[in-house]
């Protein structure tokens, strides 16, 4: 099911009707690749120009059109590579994502211990166009390939009094400099959200994009996406999700609490404390060009303003 934002993106309006119909038989093509573990085998390297979606001569404001993959694939905060967008492209080739397994724990009913493998044989990926929007001020129209999260949270049966969800990425040093290093952050990085935001269907674990398997860079071989939060909630490469009792601490909250709060839900009144929030810069466009007015929640205000309720909205969560 394709849940429809306030601006009503469908890959069927922003993308050339023939380039939609063929991508839509590749999916089938790509859905049986999946389904026999083909997606562990995923290429690092930097995507260029032919590795776009969106058309490329056509209107300046891609608030309407997919975000190009050779975009996406070469701009990203991966801080476990490098402090800069570019480098992670081609320094994630190192990255071991095979064998890869997930472990569902915590306050839980049935534990879960998953390879890629089981999980793609259980909850077969569908195509999910969604929002990104980076706390920098830059944000991305993507389409994913995944299942909703709450289809595994319910084969594992939270408890009772499990409240959050707490989710940790891979400990990888001799592949990520950063990591081996010790450098920005404590690692593993980790991530979190109220057992109620993670139950939500727009709450999505990615496996791939654009038709194809999550490149490396972009948060292979499983990743979150939480469309109406900041995008570092979207954790990438992730082994180990746990329901809790308490909100974990998380990684940026535990270093910047002031920059970074436990919800960072997008909202264009609260500025960060050090930029305004108010508009954003497509990813793709030009530094020049004109900045995209930023919705609150990220366009998702109909679908989970009711999560919120209750909650002053001026926070900056």
């Amino acid at each position: 099911m394709l849940i429809k934002t306030q601006i009503g993106l469908r890959s069927s309006e922003v993308t050339d009707e023939a380039v939609w119909l063929e991508r839509r038989d590749s999916l089938r093509v790509i859905g049986g690749i999946l389904a026999m573990g083909v997606v562990g085998h995923s290429h690092a390297g930097a995507v260029d120009q032919a590795g776009s979606v969106a058309g490329q001569n056509g209107p300046a404001d891609l608030s309407e059109r997919l975000t190009p993959l050779r975009d996406v694939a070469n701009y990203n905060n991966y801080y476990e590579f490098s402090f800069y967008k570019t480098p992670p492209s081609e320094l994630a080739r190192a990255m071991q994502i095979e064998p890869w397994v997930l472990e569902v724990s915590g306050l839980v009913e049935n534990p879960l211990t998953l390879s890629i493998d089981d999980l793609l044989r259980l909850f077969p990926p569908e195509e999910q166009i969604r929002r990104l929007r980076c706390v920098e001020g830059w944000s991305a129209v993507v389409p994913w390939l995944g299942f909703p999260l709450f289809q595994l949270l319910k084969k594992a049966s939270p408890l009772s009094f499990g409240k959050f969800v707490k989710f940790t990425s891979v400990m990888q040093p001799e592949t990520m400099p950063n990591q081996r290093d010790q450098k920005m952050l404590p690692w593993p990085y980790v991530e979190g959200l109220r057992l109620d935001e993670a139950m939500h269907p727009l709450a999505m674990l990615s496996v791939g994009m654009y038709g194809k398997r999550l490149l490396n860079q972009n948060g292979a071989p499983i990743r979150l996406v939480i469309p109406w939060k900041y995008g570092f909630k979207s954790i990438k490469a992730i082994v180990k999700i746990e329901v809790t009792d308490k909100p974990p601490l998380t990684s940026w909250n535990e270093v910047a609490p002031k920059d970074y709060g436990f919800y960072a839900n997008v909202n264009p009144a609260v500025p960060h404390p050090r930029w305004s929030q108010a508009t954003e810069r497509p990813l793709g466009s030009s530094f020049y060009s004109p900045r995209r007015k930023t919705e609150l929640f990220n366009g998702y205000a109909e679908e989970v303003t009711h999560l919120y309720s209750g909650m002053d909205l001026r926070q900056f969560f």
